[in-house]
């Protein structure tokens, strides 16, 4: 059991928050799919049976059919039960979806932010309200019956009402996923440059903490599960590729950027540049890592989900000083202790980070 992950770094334009690496620059498309097939030949040895295959970038929904076709028929194996590709709302059409569902994606994410005109437009997304609407249509006309929405909350200029609006119109699409993310300011991007410059202003705490509220409160009366700092689901719906992310499931990464993780903990990452990536062989660095970085990453992983750290998956000398680590929190109600199992309750997931920062070891 194992997921593929394959980035497509390639972007119409690159939206104001966006710090993942991408390029609004398709013309080397072609070479990138050859490498990424390539890559794929001289790696499929390091996971096993692959059950999740997934497309992210990037904007993987610019692929021409004929480059989606050619990556899909050699990466998806009979295995494979879930296969999710990313897109945006502007990319959608009948014809697209054909291409994508005959080539086996039975699962879409499509990155909304906002149903809001101004705050798409502050961050440079390229679509309106109305097109993620229609998109979503289009998809379900089309056969997909497992779609994720993302939203973002502390966007430039966004108020509560303008949240609970955004918020209001996903869940009456009704997917059967959703990620709702808080904004960050990211180095290098260009609303991190906005904000130095003082042309945007950071949303106060007090506003971030009722979004939040709202969101965990609504999700929770439609029904979805708050699985994941920033996923919901309806029941049966977990992304089954994220969660490997989290469960400690091997996964391999493919194309500029990816990075991969063993099924003996290895980690790999491939390089953040095309050129590079495509004169590369192997095209990734290992990632060294001791035991204590081991057992900082269960403890990461495991802290951003609602199931918690499992404390049986880690070695018993850690024990005592994760608890140690732990005990401020505990005492104040930032972490339970249940059994064997360590998590974080849904009301504290803001400060998360926070968290998980006097937890390691």
């Amino acid at each position: 059991m194992a997921g593929l992950y394959v980035h497509i770094p390639f972007c119409h334009s690159k939206c104001a928050y966006c710090d993942f690496y991408s390029v609004a620059n398709p013309s080397r498309m072609e070479e990138v799919v050859r490498r990424i097939l390539e890559e794929f030949s001289e790696r499929r040895g390091e996971i096993d049976s692959i059950t999740t295959l997934y497309f992210g970038g990037g904007t993987p929904s610019i692929l021409p059919p004929h480059l989606f076709r050619a990556l899909a028929a050699e990466l998806r194996e009979e295995s494979v039960c879930e296969f999710t590709i990313e897109v945006n709302p502007e990319d959608v059409t009948p014809e697209a979806v054909a291409v994508w569902t005959s080539a086996g994606v039975n699962r879409v994410s499509m990155g909304v932010q906002s149903f809001n005109s101004g705050e798409l437009k502050a961050v440079r997304r390229r679509h309106s309200p109305d097109d993620a609407v229609n998109a979503f249509e289009t998809l379900r006309k089309g056969g997909i019956q497992n779609i994720s929405l993302d939203l973002i909350y502390g966007l430039p200029g966004q108020d509560f009402h303008s949240w609970q609006s955004s918020l209001g119109k996903l869940l009456a699409l009704r997917p059967e996923h959703f990620s709702a993310y808080c904004l960050s300011y990211e180095p290098g991007t260009l609303l991190f440059r906005q904000l130095e410059r003082r042309e945007v202003c950071q949303a106060d705490e007090e506003l971030i903490e009722r979004m939040y509220s709202h969101l965990c409160s609504a999700a929770r009366e439609a029904g979805y599960e708050h699985y994941e700092i920033s996923n919901f689901a309806l029941p049966g719906k977990q992304s089954r590729h994220n969660s490997s992310y989290w469960d400690g499931t091997p996964y391999l990464g493919l194309g500029p950027g990816a990075h991969s993780c063993d099924s003996h903990g290895v980690r790999r990452i491939n390089p953040a540049d095309i050129r590079t990536y495509l004169n590369s062989k192997p095209a990734f660095i290992i990632e060294e890592e001791d035991r204590d970085e081991r057992v900082n990453d269960e403890i990461i992983t495991g802290l951003r989900t609602a199931r918690g750290l499992d404390l049986q998956k880690i070695d018993t000398d850690y024990h005592d000083e994760i608890l140690a680590n732990a005990a401020t929190h505990l005492r104040c109600g930032n972490l339970v202790h249940d059994g064997s199992r360590l998590y974080i309750p849904e009301p504290r997931w803001l400060i998360a980070d926070a968290i998980m920062r006097d937890v390691i070891v």
